[in-house]
């Protein structure tokens, strides 16, 4: 049967321009590789390079192969929308698109398509970079984002990651060769792509707040974490102060000019303010910008101002203006204060961090329990108490804290009371919030064990009869063991008497359960 390549290209015209669609969202003519693979693939359409071989009706897969320097193998599946090509090139390569152009010249005209791809180059990227200044950077960020991301396009929050890995690809085209500067060449080109889409994305899509940027937004401050520690690692040339001015103007409009999770673009703020800009002259230029914008109320009423002129009182140690600041905290501002205070212990900065912490304590209380949804209670607790362990507390403030933390502190209330040798308190605590012996060995059973023997018995005996109550063998087993370590308690604290006492009593309150019995049997603790 032969082959009617015109009308396989007129039945599958849908999936012939969805693939060139995508095609030039991804390729670009700006950049000097993709307007090469183009006009190569142009070439092989032009000198009929491209052979169709054979097509199977039942998986609808075309067989073809474009005469390259090698005979290279290209099979397009119309069913599972497939193209699949055997040279080394990832993604979009010169024979792919050869093949569909090959297709697409029998319903429209190629030279039409090339010279509306041709016309979305409006700069040379090329150019752009071998002149390197900031303004030149942020030219050519915004010639690939309109690109990836035009105005006209809906946008699609799932396809977040792959916008911004593939801007990144095509900018890191163009890196500097010099070693000195790739880590600020990443991390101006990072900073402005993050930019660009979270002003895309918080200004038209009422969604915003969703996983999938949670998701983006962790991965790329982790990326832009691990640059700024290479980048802090090596010696600045003067050439490179534009740039740092450029970037704090950057990170200063993602803080003030977006909208949504406020505490992660306080986050990058930190996170700049304490490895990358780290001149006192800056850090005062920066404080009078800020309040620039409060004098002319140019910003989003969700950035907390105020909180964020600590950061620079903390840079510059002005524990005065800090302790003023600090004395109008609320509530709901308790989870930026929370990063305040890990940046200026970062610092080093004690007294900077131990006002925060003690400015924060008396509303701990109120926001765990009110403004943190559970799951994220014991994580919160156990993050904020590693930072209250590096501050001097007396007694009643060492109360408010654990007191606050109720049950999603026990772990850290209980080594506070190790640590002050209150061992009636622990197992009082124990009792009060019950969990399991495994969860109280966690939390120092061993040492009150050791230390204060007598104490733990009636904490062993509230555990074996919560396990007898189950009424199944496997919790009478859990019993007996746990019976064990109570014998062996009453031995070390000279009780033996009260032991037997105490089991034969035990055998006698629970005498018609025969599968306890039998436990008890086996466990020798009748002897």
């Amino acid at each position: 049967m032969g082959l009617s390549i015109s009308t396989l290209a007129t039945d599958e015209a849908t999936f012939i321009r969805n693939q060139l669609k995508i095609i030039e969202q991804s390729l670009h003519p700006s950049v000097t590789e993709d307007e090469e693979l183009v006009r190569r693939a142009l070439f092989a359409v032009r000198n009929k390079s491209v052979n169709f071989e054979r097509y199977v009706p039942f998986t609808r897969t075309l067989y073809t192969s474009v005469q390259d320097v090698r005979i290279t193998q290209v099979s397009v599946n119309f069913r599972s929308n497939e193209i699949i090509c055997d040279c080394p090139q990832e993604e979009w390569c010169r024979h792919k698109v050869s093949v569909l152009l090959s297709l697409y010249q029998y319903f429209d005209s190629v030279q039409d398509w090339a010279a509306r791809w041709r016309t979305k180059k409006s700069v040379n990227l090329h150019m752009l970079a071998q002149n390197r200044t900031p303004e030149n950077w942020l030219a050519m960020v915004d010639e690939v984002m309109v690109h990836l991301l035009p105005d006209e396009r809906k946008f699609e929050l799932h396809l977040i990651s792959t916008i911004f890995d593939n801007a990144q690809t095509k900018l890191k085209k163009h890196q500097p060769f010099e070693r000195e500067w790739q880590p600020i060449y990443n991390l101006f080109m990072d900073i402005s792509i993050l930019n660009k889409i979270w002003k895309r994305v918080s200004g038209r899509d009422s969604s915003f707040n969703n996983d999938y940027f949670e998701y983006f937004f962790d991965r790329r401050f982790e990326s832009i974490q691990n640059t700024i520690h290479e980048l802090s690692g090596k010696s600045r040339l003067f050439a490179t102060d534009p740039f740092f001015d450029a970037l704090q103007v950057l990170v200063r409009e993602l803080l003030l000019e977006r909208q949504h999770y406020i505490g992660r673009r306080l986050n990058i703020y930190l996170l700049f303010w304490d490895t990358v800009f780290i001149e006192k002259r800056r850090a005062e230029e920066e404080l009078e910008i800020l309040k620039g914008y409060l004098v002319n109320g140019e910003i989003n009423e969700e950035v907390p101002l105020a909180p964020v002129f600590n950061v620079f009182h903390i840079v510059l140690k002005d524990y005065d203006a800090l302790k003023t600041s600090l004395d109008s905290i609320s509530s709901e501002q308790m989870n930026i204060y929370f990063g305040l205070a890990k940046f200026a212990h970062s610092r080093n900065d004690e007294m900077a961090t131990e006002m925060i912490l003690k400015a924060m304590l008396p509303l701990l209380n109120e926001y765990i329990n009110a403004y943190l949804v559970p799951s994220q209670r014991q994580m919160y607790v156990r993050r904020i108490h590693l930072l209250y362990d590096n501050v001097p507390l007396t007694d009643q403030e060492e109360l408010m804290l654990y007191s606050a933390f109720g049950v999603y502190g026990v772990q850290p209330y209980s080594h506070y009371l190790l640590k002050e040798k209150r061992y009636g308190e622990w197992v009082a605590l124990h009792q009060l919030y019950p969990s399991s012996i495994s969860y109280l060995e966690t939390c120092g059973l061993k040492e009150v064990v050791e230390e204060a023997p007598e104490e733990t018995l009636p904490l062993y005996h509230f555990y074996a009869v919560e396990e007898v109550n189950q009424k199944s063998r496997m919790n009478y087993k859990q019993a007996v063991r746990i019976w064990k370590m109570m014998k062996s308690a009453s031995k070390k604290c000279g009780k033996t008497n009260f032991w037997a006492d105490y089991i034969h009593t035990v055998r006698e309150q629970y005498k018609r359960l025969r599968a306890l019995q039998e436990e008890l049997e086996k466990g020798n603790l009748l002897v």
